[in-house]
């Protein structure tokens, strides 16, 4: 059984006035898992009105739902979360090569501005469509979030350093084995490209020394965000869809403050919550 936390005292670090939460995921009732994903999350569905209670205990203001692996390429649920959410969020859905302009358009009218590559297990469309994938996307300006098995960056560096559309390398790279100089360097090299940004979420899926500190993540995090602050997102991964069990649930308080005492300054920890996310999913200037 599990039970999720949504809410209790407040961070430790002030989140600043129009942070964006860049890493999510939220069900709405009504859509099944489809085959070929992992199913709906486990305990209660993690819906809008839950997230929102997480909004208002950590500070967040704005949110980027992405489509869950259990749905596949069925973005039926996210586009019925952002109905739910209204102007306070952006999505990121699967599409493919054979995604035609209409679906393209239907799903930027429901608030959707990116598209998903996820290149692990449970993943609906993985790096074999990851050209046919930012072809699409860049004629509807879309950006792209794009997760695989880190270990591999320097392999694929030569591919993703010819992205010509934004995209953002998912979950602090994930690299399962650790990262080394080389892998590392490869990172920086893509993010001087340009086109690549580089996402804080989900920390505890590939570290390897684990809580609370997550040395081997934040070692590699801290080197990002002095390197190019301007090029940092965060997200919560909020409802950390690993977890099956209570016991296995993070702290999100207490993650919270662990990763965001990565930054180097406030001024960089706000240019990766708010300034940086504003710019890349479109979301209006905060007041």
């Amino acid at each position: 059984m599990l039970t999720r936390t949504l809410t209790g005292p407040k961070p430790a670090v002030t989140l600043p006035a129009g942070t964006v939460d860049t890493q999510m995921h939220m069900y709405m009732p009504g859509f099944p898992a489809q085959p070929g994903g992992p199913p709906n999350p486990a305990g209660d569905l993690p819906t809008p009105q839950q997230y929102r209670q997480v909004m208002d205990w950590l500070g967040i203001d704005r949110v980027v739902i992405t489509q869950g692996n259990a749905q596949q390429r069925d973005n039926g649920n996210v586009i019925a979360c952002l109905a739910e959410m209204g102007d306070v969020a952006r999505g990121v859905a699967v599409i493919d090569g054979d995604t035609d302009d209409a679906e393209m358009t239907r799903l930027s009218d429901a608030g959707v501005v990116g598209a998903r590559v996820m290149d692990l297990p449970g993943g609906a469309v993985g790096l074999d469509a990851l050209e046919d994938v930012a072809a699409r996307a860049k004629a509807h300006g879309w950006m792209m979030t794009v997760q695989f098995d880190g270990s591999r960056i320097e392999e694929l560096e030569p591919r993703l350093a010819k992205l010509d559309v934004p995209w953002i390398l998912d979950h602090h790279a994930k690299i399962f084995d650790g990262p080394t100089p080389g892998r590392v360097a490869a990172i920086k090299r893509l993010v001087d490209t340009g086109n690549c940004w580089f996402k804080f979420a989900g920390c505890y899926e590939s570290s390897k020394s684990g809580p609370p500190d997550y040395t081997d993540i934040a070692d590699v995090a801290r080197e990002m965000a002095a390197f190019a602050p301007q090029r940092i997102v965060w997200g919560t991964n909020w409802p950390h869809n690993l977890a099956k069990a209570t016991e296995d649930y993070p702290d999100d308080r207490a993650l919270t403050d662990t990763v965001l005492s990565w930054f180097p300054s406030d001024e960089a920890r706000r240019q990766a919550l708010v300034d940086n996310p504003e710019a890349l999913f479109g979301f209006p200037r905060f007041s």
